[in-house]
């Protein structure tokens, strides 16, 4: 069963927290995967090893972490993929990938265009 685990930086803001969870909600009536959560890099919970382990918990065969990062860094770089090896020891029948950031998709440019708008 594929999973998707949305992953943000995390913040002091509530508004964050807010933002992120209606975006999972709109994710999931898009019918992309069976299962599709969030998780934080720091600052806000659930973490990326609780959203893993959410993930496996509901039946997980493979999780897609899906950066929610404009562009690479140290997290994306280094932070998130040891944390995601680690949650692969951990649940070592899950194949877990990791997307590229977002400022790495192709149509980044056409969303801020229209942000210009």
């Amino acid at each position: 069963m594929k999973a998707v685990l949305l992953i943000s930086h995390g913040s002091r803001s509530p508004q964050t927290k807010t933002e992120v969870s209606d975006l999972v909600k709109r994710l999931r009536q898009s019918g992309g995967a069976e299962i599709i959560e969030f998780a934080f890099l720091e600052l806000e919970s659930p973490s990326i090893p609780e959203g893993i382990d959410l993930c496996a918990k509901k039946g997980a065969t493979k999780i897609i972490v899906l950066l929610n990062f404009l562009n690479s860094g140290r997290h994306v770089d280094t932070d998130i993929p040891a944390i995601v090896a680690d949650a692969q020891i951990k649940h070592p029948k899950i194949n877990i990938s990791i997307t590229k950031p977002v400022g790495q998709h192709p149509g980044i440019d056409a969303l801020f265009l229209d942000l210009l708008k």
